[in-house]
């Protein structure tokens, strides 16, 4: 059973403003949204936390993952990533999470760090705090993997996301920090055909 962790336990993860379309241009960068558990990853010597956006700690729930964040090579760190679980075309799928039955292969699909052993790295920019998770992920660790960032037309990796079944696609500005709540530096635009969209259009018409 997780534990619910007081608020002033965890951090409020930076979220992204629904968006229409995809921003274009230079100034921003790109990141396959995939569909799972927002997890942030908190590391302190031997002992892991994975706190959920509601505040839940699931570390018991997804073994490798824990193992994996031991296995780095920092003594303290905070990840925000998302915990998945793919099928055999290497697609995320929600309910392979959902029903439990594979969180012994969950992965961690990491696309930020925000403490870095003692030092703060929020305000940076993102850039740089990519460059420090590229680090800290820079050898191979069953249950982590570094979330892959594009500098394309954002447009042009909106319709790849969405022909490979994916959820969508999230943009981000260059030089924004990670700050609580939601931020129009971060946009999500989400797959209408994805498993995703089905679930919240249901949800939607159950709360009528």
């Amino acid at each position: 059973m997780q534990m619910r962790l007081k608020p002033w336990a965890i951090y409020k993860p930076c979220l992204p403003w629904p968006a229409r379309t995809p921003p274009n241009g230079p100034d921003w960068l790109h990141e396959i949204k995939h569909d799972g558990f927002r997890i942030l990853a908190r590391k302190d010597d031997d002992r892991v936390w994975l706190f959920t956006r509601n505040g839940y700690d699931f570390a018991e729930r997804y073994p490798r993952i824990v193992d994996a964040i031991v296995s780095l090579p920092a003594d303290r760190c905070i990840i925000d990533g998302e915990a998945i679980v793919t099928d055999t075309n290497g697609l995320s799928v929600f309910d392979l999470l959902r029903y439990r039955r594979h969180d012994h292969s969950a992965t961690l699909c990491a696309f930020d760090v925000l403490e870095l052993d003692g030092a703060n790295l929020r305000p940076s920019p993102i850039e740089e705090r990519k460059q420090h998770l590229a680090w800290i992920l820079r050898l191979p660790h069953p249950g982590i993997a570094l979330s892959a960032t594009y500098n394309d037309d954002g447009m042009v990796i909106y319709e790849h996301a969405c022909a490979l079944g994916c959820e969508g696609i999230v943009s981000k500005r260059l030089g924004s920090p990670y700050r609580a709540g939601r931020t129009d530096q971060w946009l999500k635009v989400k797959n209408p055909l994805a498993p995703a969209a089905r679930r919240e259009r249901e949800i939607d018409w159950a709360k009528r």
